[in-house]
């Protein structure tokens, strides 16, 4: 795992992204191409003592609006098909998730979500937007349906 430090700008930055103040960042986990960030790591705990499980959390609006645009279109059905018919695909979710828990632990580990990750993960697709976020942060190959997602949105940051 590999996180740029967040600088105020940054910090600035996601509030305005969010349209709410950002909370718990430890770091940037992926930018676009113009240096944005598109990707946060949360910490694991927020300051106010709550769990907080979604490590990568998706930020950028375009990449936020593809994640909205292939849920409303129904691709998580779709993808939950996948992880059931194609083992490859379903031993490489599971990978990811465990990638996803040990990178978080990296962090903290909090017994409160110990072992949980996001997005579904390990066995069914839940949220795009959690596995996008996961997927931009890893980079390609560690999260296979955060990858089609990508893919399939069109996504370019």
């Amino acid at each position: 795992m590999q996180l740029d430090d967040a600088t105020q700008v940054d910090i600035d930055t996601v509030s305005e992204q969010l349209g709410r103040q950002a909370r718990g960042v430890v770091g940037i986990a992926a930018r676009d191409s113009a240096g944005i960030p598109a990707v946060v790591a949360t910490a694991p705990r927020l300051e106010d003592g709550t769990p907080f499980p979604t490590f990568y959390y998706l930020t950028h609006p375009e990449a936020v609006k593809a994640a909205s645009r292939l849920e409303a279109e129904g691709k998580m059905v779709e993808y939950n098909e996948l992880l059931a018919s194609d083992e490859s695909v379903a031993e490489a979710y599971r990978a990811a998730h465990a990638s996803y828990v040990a990178d978080r632990d990296q962090v903290a580990e909090v017994p409160e979500v110990q072992g949980v990750s996001a997005g579904g993960m390990p066995t069914r697709v839940k949220c795009l937007h959690a596995l996008i976020g996961h997927a931009l942060a890893a980079g390609p190959g560690v999260n296979p349906i955060g990858d089609l997602a990508i893919r399939d949105s069109g996504l370019v940051l």
